[in-house]
């Protein structure tokens, strides 16, 4: 077992965890803006919905997840030619 062969078998779940903690900061963004800043149930819906409309519309592309996975944990994504 090569050493690229061992980091193509732990992208997958590198990526997943990536998208997980992305998720995560979004709820705890939503969950703040609902608990401490919404004044009146109106606000806490429009805290609610807005920011994981605005999460997913401006969701990272995968090529600059794979730039962070790459810096953080120092496994590249496989190549595609496979």
């Amino acid at each position: 077992m090569t050493a690229d062969h061992n980091s193509d078998d732990k992208y997958p779940s590198y990526r997943k965890m990536a998208w997980i903690v992305y998720s995560l900061l979004t709820l705890a963004l939503i969950l703040v803006l609902v608990f401490f800043v919404a004044r009146d149930t109106e606000e806490q819906f429009f805290y609610t919905i807005m920011p994981a409309a605005a999460a997913y519309v401006l969701r990272p592309t995968q090529r600059y997840m794979d730039r962070l996975i790459l810096r953080f944990t120092g496994v590249a994504a496989p190549d595609k030619a496979d």
